[in-house]
């Protein structure tokens, strides 16, 4: 293993994760191993059930696996007590969730700047950074809008701000073109994918989407709670992909 944290992505080994106990026991993870590396857009795939979200929740250290070794960017998460994955959330992690949760009394740069607020940061210099990052997604003009004052595609950008804004990563994305329209999940896909590409960052995008496999630079297929192939695309990526199947190596 790397010895330098700052360029270690995921490391999976053996990851089981189980819910409830006896006879009604359910194995949503069976072994999942499973390398990440920073500095690329990993697609995670799979049929409805097959452990995705379950598997992306334990990276994030909002649940708990079973058994199993899961280091994420040099953190051991199987050793960290609660409070201590409740500050490496705080400090290394940004959610896209697909109905964008924002707070509909808040305006987009409010919505962005939450999680400084969360970290403490005085609403002045939260916001202020929030607002540079909804310039960097292209919203420099809605920074006072509410989000019923927004488009689908504008409230996604702003969830995207809100997860970016606190400088994570581990980036992750459940199912974010899900809930719009195909020409605007293309835009979206481009600007998370844009957002991944750090040197330092870890970006896991969840989808059912076959439009956006292009996007990727890994595509992760999970299958009855294991992974069941890892493939690279074999295109050359500018902007948005070409439109047909996505041919894999």
């Amino acid at each position: 293993m790397n010895a330098n944290p700052d360029n270690e992505g995921v490391r999976c080994r053996n990851l089981i994760k189980d819910y409830g106990s006896g006879s009604s026991l359910v194995r949503a993870l069976r072994g999942v191993d499973l390398n990440i590396a920073p500095g690329e857009l990993t697609l995670l795939v799979g049929p409805s059930g097959c452990g995705k979200t379950t598997l992306i929740s334990i990276l994030a250290g909002t649940l708990n696996a079973t058994s199993g070794d899961v280091r994420v960017l040099g953190a051991d998460l199987t050793r960290l007590s609660k409070a201590e994955k409740t500050a490496f959330r705080a400090r290394q992690v940004g959610f896209v969730f697909q109905q964008f949760n924002l707070l509909p009394a808040l305006t987009a740069a409010e919505n962005a700047a939450v999680p400084l607020v969360i970290a403490g940061y005085s609403r002045h210099i939260a916001v202020s950074r929030a607002i540079e990052v909804l310039k960097s997604v292209g919203l420099g003009d809605k920074i006072h809008a509410l989000p019923s004052q927004l488009s689908g595609g504008q409230q996604q950008r702003v969830a995207i701000a809100r997860a970016l804004v606190h400088q994570p990563r581990l980036l992750v994305a459940d199912e974010p073109t899900s809930a719009i329209d195909a020409r605007t999940g293309q835009a979206v896909m481009r600007l998370i994918r844009e957002m991944a590409l750090q040197p330092q960052r870890v970006a896991i995008v969840v989808t059912h989407d076959p439009r956006v496999l292009g996007y990727a630079d890994r595509i992760v297929t999970l299958e009855d709670g294991r992974v069941s192939s890892t493939e690279r695309p074999t295109h050359e990526l500018s902007g948005r992909p070409e439109e047909g199947a996505v041919h894999v190596a």
